[in-house]
């Protein structure tokens, strides 16, 4: 059974990654952990002495957050009314990153699935600050979905790849499980500046063509091309249902999000992304 870590601050966008999640494992037994944290303001002096249970302060939010959450529950029922499906709800005083942190270790989760972005979210921003944390700390796959974006079975997955991972099954069992959920083909992009691939890249291409061995794959090569610009190019050429790649430290996906501002990336991505990490949970 599939253990899949929903986050949502009860905004519309974090609607649509549910409602994306429950259609994507229609026809997989789930239990969806419904989480939303909350950490209330410091903004008086007088808070500082008192805890905000003192106050009351923590007991009205937790109240709020708990009704919104009944109320999610009864949308996900009336819409989404799968056998397949359990749900479990928390409501919990903390940071989203450290939470969903704890949630992952805690309940072996496999997936966790969120929007890009909250309700405030601005339209210029790729991600917002929250997805790019997690996407940097999970221990686990991390599925985010575009705002307002309609799901559609994926029928093509594109994965990047720069070769420079010794892949193990671990790795691509999302890629993996994916593509036979839904009979999807898989697009490996390799993005090089006009070098030949390494002794150590012909091996790790050779080992990921053995671990896909099962499935509908095809092996893509461009060169002298920046990343965002040949995936942008790529999906142009061949559209893909959903983005997927690996995590991996020094890899060009680090250089790609974390090594500049999210807000200056200048690559905006229109379906769903999942994030693997390159280490397999402990």
């Amino acid at each position: 059974m599939k253990k899949i870590l929903l986050p949502t601050d009860f905004s519309e966008n974090s609607w649509n990654a549910i409602s994306y999640a429950l259609q994507l494992f229609k026809d997989e037994k789930c239990t969806f952990y419904l989480l939303h944290t909350y950490t209330p303001i410091v903004y008086h002096l007088e808070y500082v002495m008192m805890s905000a249970s003192q106050i009351g302060l923590e007991d009205i939010v937790k109240q709020q957050a708990l009704k919104s959450l009944e109320d999610f529950e009864k949308r996900i029922n009336e819409q989404y009314n799968n056998p397949n499906h359990s749900f479990k709800g928390q409501v919990v005083f903390n940071t989203l990153t450290l939470e969903v942190a704890e949630q992952v270790k805690e309940h072996q989760i496999d997936y966790v699935i969120m929007g890009t972005k909250g309700a405030t979210g601005a339209k210029e921003v790729l991600f917002g600050s929250n997805a790019v944390h997690i996407f940097k700390q999970a221990k686990c796959p991390v599925l985010a979905i575009p705002d307002s974006f309609n799901f559609e079975a994926p029928s093509h997955i594109l994965f990047p790849t720069d070769y420079e991972i010794d892949y193990k099954n671990e790795q691509v069992k999302p890629l993996v499980e994916l593509s036979k959920m839904h009979q999807t083909k898989i697009n490996v992009l390799n993005v090089s500046y006009g070098r030949d691939l390494a002794s150590n890249q012909q091996k790790n291409k050779a080992t990921l063509s053995s671990l896909f061995k099962d499935l509908n794959f095809e092996f893509f090569s461009v060169k002298n091309q920046e990343i965002t610009q040949a995936i942008s190019d790529f999906q142009a050429e061949s559209p893909a249902d959903m983005l997927i790649m690996i995590n991996n430290k020094h890899s060009f996906f680090e250089n790609l999000f974390f090594k500049s501002t999210i807000s200056q990336i200048g690559f905006h991505l229109n379906i769903p992304f999942l994030v693997i990490p390159a280490k397999a949970r402990k």
